[in-house]
């Protein structure tokens, strides 16, 4: 018997042996999480169908948080096997040249991701203590996989275009003391302390979303065959991708043909450095969907005059807002790439009044 959660038969279909249960069963807290996700993707609890309640110890969240915390690892893992054995991605360990024994980080991408001359979607999500495969953790928890994960987008994306990278930007640190990964980078911070820190282990290549992002691009998406790829960008996200623009400038204005920014914390006018071109190929190139009261992709005012076109998301939910506008976004990429013009970004030298009649000339 298979199972459906998405609601579209056709589509995303879980074996048996497929299941958070298995993954809670081989845990120490089998009695204290006694859930698992139903037909619909929703988490619910096997004795009472109630959803995820966090106050299980009476008085004490600490023990609350720690089980909370393992239900989130738990989850990790279940999206993991679900983007390897239901969406048929492969996990490409990062750094290409590490050692045997040095702390690795991983990213997905379908099997033709870096063969095909078709178009390639790449999913940035969010920074948090989320991993690959979620837009995030107490959306699934909340609302479930089909609104917490990137698999509708994955499903979508390979669908469409063909090809698709999922990004592991949040998989920054390995704790030593346990020899398990832990926390991401945004949260580490603010919840050890200076003592603790001696016991954190930076990934090589991957210690920053930034620095992820940029490894994957120098190593995977830039020598890709695909001449033309997308970036879907949630929160975090975007800030990491106008970082990559502005450290991979013309190599990201000629490969990526659209961006779809989703709340994003970018900052326009501070990143671009008052950089002229980049500021219009963002006006030209992305558009944001952002949590509002409006109808989806209505427009939303916005007060920076060099951003994006900007428009509303069809949910004031911030954690819905992905699964909202899945289908605006998608067909935003398909309009822009089918009035893609073959404009080449190239280095310029600095512009002079005899150069710009001449390039006006040709």
């Amino acid at each position: 018997m298979m199972t459906d959660f998405t609601g579209e038969h056709t589509w995303l279909q879980i074996q048996r042996d497929l299941s958070l249960r298995k993954l809670i069963e081989g845990s120490e807290y089998q009695e204290e999480l006694k859930y698992d996700f139903n037909i619909k993707g929703e988490l619910r609890h096997l004795d009472t169908n109630e959803s995820f309640v966090f106050n299980y110890y009476k008085n004490a969240h600490e023990q609350n948080h720690k089980r909370y915390q393992v239900l989130g690892h738990l989850i990790t893992q279940y999206v993991y096997e679900l983007l390897e054995r239901v969406c048929m991605l492969q996990k490409v360990y990062i750094p290409t040249d590490a050692t045997e024994d040095e702390p690795k980080s991983f990213f997905f991408m379908s099997e033709n991701a870096l063969t095909s001359s078709s178009s390639l979607i790449v999913l940035l999500q969010d920074r948090g203590v989320f991993r690959a495969g979620q837009w995030g953790q107490r959306t699934i928890v909340s609302e479930g996989l089909e609104h917490g994960t990137q698999i509708p987008f994955i499903k979508k994306a390979l669908q469409s275009h063909g090809g698709v990278i999922v990004l592991n930007p949040n998989d920054n640190f390995v704790d030593l003391k346990t020899e398990k990964e832990r926390l991401s980078f945004s949260t580490r911070e603010e919840s050890l302390t200076s003592k603790q820190l001696v016991w954190w282990i930076p990934k090589r290549e991957s210690s920053s979303p930034e620095e992820h992002t940029m490894y994957v691009w120098d190593h995977f998406i830039s020598k890709s065959a695909a001449e033309n790829v997308a970036f879907i960008a949630h929160g975090y996200g975007g800030l990491v991708f106008v970082d990559l623009l502005m450290q991979r400038k013309y190599e990201v204005m000629n490969k990526v043909y659209s961006v779809a920014f989703i709340d994003s914390m970018h900052n326009t006018q501070h990143q671009t450095r008052t950089d002229p071109q980049i500021q219009k190929w963002i006006q030209k190139y992305c558009r944001e969907w952002v949590s509002n009261s409006k109808p989806l992709d209505k427009a939303v005012g916005s007060l920076v005059k060099v951003n994006c076109p900007v428009v509303s998301a069809g949910t004031e939910k911030y954690g819905l807002a992905p699964s909202c506008c899945l289908r605006a976004i998608f067909k935003y990429l398909k309009s822009t790439l089918k009035a893609k013009t073959t404009t080449s970004f190239r280095h310029s030298p600095v512009a002079t009044r005899s150069s710009t009649s001449k390039r006006g000339n040709k």
